[in-house]
């Protein structure tokens, strides 16, 4: 079975993905002790060592409000390193998977953001994400650069797990009503990507070719739209039903959903108030139809 190197392993995407894609061949997947993205030394030497065949970076720096004090750290993991990587996967016969954000548009545009719209990023954070898709596609090997949004799982720090607990603390919640995008399951990005290594017929000998006949930019999100009080919403509801009832997600009782506005809570990170990505070019190119934000919610919910 041909070598895989994932990055990332123990953030939402990457521990979906590591599971996802040891099915598919040897998965190594080096924590930060190992492979350090902010020391270039550090990622040539694990590189050369292992010398996979594809390389999926799924590790970034995510602190958005944080990059903004911080924008060094942001540039030299999420700008610097995927070039690095880019070049070394060149270097190796190696495809690279890289996975970017939403947040690379500054969210004025009117309907969902496609793969030909220019990016203008409104943050440290988005612009760092911005300068790790423009090293990649300077080195021009064979790469997908994959887009997602609004990413939250049943692990680590995301807006799923936030609202349940503040749920349990508080009578009222106050969230954001005028930004919109699309909610996406960590594992159903980790599925799909499974999903477009075998479309593209990795374990093969044409699989590097296919991917180089079908490089660039892909938008990953799950389908439809709704705002982060609308997430919340269909948060609290599902918990709140009685097919949850017992599971680690319940609710007993659901707090006062308040709708504000964008001005009445201030972040350090300008975030863009329109999100939402046109998954229609991963359907056309990979044939995969992206599921439902809600069905994904629901079944993210279930599988806890």
């Amino acid at each position: 079975m041909s070598r895989i190197l994932l990055t990332g392993k123990n953030g939402q995407v990457g521990f979906e993905l590591q599971q996802r894609l040891a099915r598919l061949g040897r998965v190594t997947a080096p924590d930060r002790a190992e492979l350090d993205l902010a020391d270039p030394d550090s990622i040539r030497r694990v590189l050369r060592e292992t010398k996979p065949k594809l390389i999926v970076n799924a590790a970034a720096y995510t602190a958005v409000d944080q990059a903004e004090s911080e924008p060094d750290s942001a540039f030299a993991i999420n700008g610097l390193a995927a070039g690095i990587l880019a070049e070394e996967a060149k270097h190796l016969g190696a495809v690279l998977i890289h996975y970017s954000t939403d947040y690379v548009f500054d969210g004025s545009k009117a309907g969902p953001y496609t793969e030909d719209d220019p990016p203008r990023p409104l943050s440290a954070y988005g612009r760092s994400k911005f300068a790790g898709e423009r090293a990649i596609q300077a080195v021009d090997g064979p790469h997908l650069i994959l887009r997602a949004s609004w990413i939250y799982g049943a692990r680590g720090k995301n807006f799923l797990l936030t609202i349940l607990r503040l749920a349990k603390e508080r009578d009222e919640l106050s969230i954001v009503d005028d930004q919109v995008g699309a909610p996406t399951w960590s594992r159903a990005i980790a599925l799909a990507t499974g999903s477009m290594l075998q479309h593209l017929g990795y374990g093969h000998a044409a699989f590097r070719d296919a991917c180089a006949e079908k490089r660039g930019i892909y938008h990953l999100t799950a389908s439809g739209q709704t705002s982060w009080h609308g997430f919340a919403a269909a948060i609290l509801a599902n918990a709140a039903s009685a097919e949850f009832a017992g599971s680690a997600f319940a609710l007993a009782r659901v707090p006062v959903l308040k709708a504000i506005t964008t001005e009445q809570y201030p972040t350090p990170a300008q975030r863009p108030r329109n999100s939402v990505l046109s998954n229609a070019k991963v359907q056309h190119v990979f044939g995969l139809a992206m599921p439902g934000w809600e069905s994904s919610l629901a079944d993210c919910m279930r599988s806890a």
